[in-house]
């Protein structure tokens, strides 16, 4: 029977090293990655030493710095933890949800609102004067076209080119250009 092969890691020393020359900048990077989730971020370090714990050959590769290669394995780390976390339901646990904070935000909703208030004042008065009748006040293009004394291919038109318009001045938001 031939004799089992040995697995080689690398040796401790070397990894406290490592640990000590680029954890705290590993730590810095994964905290970004992870928006600010502290604990997240230690494990994805801890993960990303084990990496090279598993394959000392790393060590040996000529390269001034192993920070790359461990920004590399801990941005994969980091992006593979995210993928598993949505890619599975969130536990919730009833008894809690009495106690959850309300999901829509004030402060982001009265944000979202004075963006929107400048995105429209931004718009020349017919542009506006449309918006207003089509969306705000939920007429049909025939109401706004009546109410506004224009034809209702105007309205149409006024109102694809106000909201491309708006689209722009609230890129910030996801609507795309």
């Amino acid at each position: 029977m031939p004799p089992t092969p040995t697995l080689q890691r690398t040796e401790p020393e070397a990894l406290a090293e490592l640990q000590l020359e680029h954890g705290r900048a590993l730590f810095g990077f994964l905290l970004g990655l992870t928006a600010g989730d502290a604990q997240r971020a230690e494990d994805l370090v801890q993960e990303t030493l084990v990496r090279v714990w598993q394959h000392p050959e790393v060590l040996h590769t000529g390269h001034e710095s192993m920070r790359p290669w461990l920004f590399t394995v801990a941005r994969r780390l980091a992006i593979d933890a995210r993928r598993a976390r949505l890619s599975r339901p969130q536990e919730v646990d009833p008894d809690g949800l009495d106690q959850a904070p309300s999901t829509e935000d004030a402060v982001a909703g009265s944000v979202t609102a004075i963006d929107v208030r400048r995105a429209v004042g931004s718009l020349g008065p017919e542009h506006r004067d449309v918006l207003l009748q089509v969306y705000f006040r939920d007429r049909s293009v025939a109401e706004a076209a009546a109410e506004l004394g224009i034809p209702a291919g105007t309205v149409k038109s006024r109102t694809y080119y106000a909201l491309r318009a708006l689209r722009k001045g609230l890129q910030g938001y996801g609507l795309g250009a």
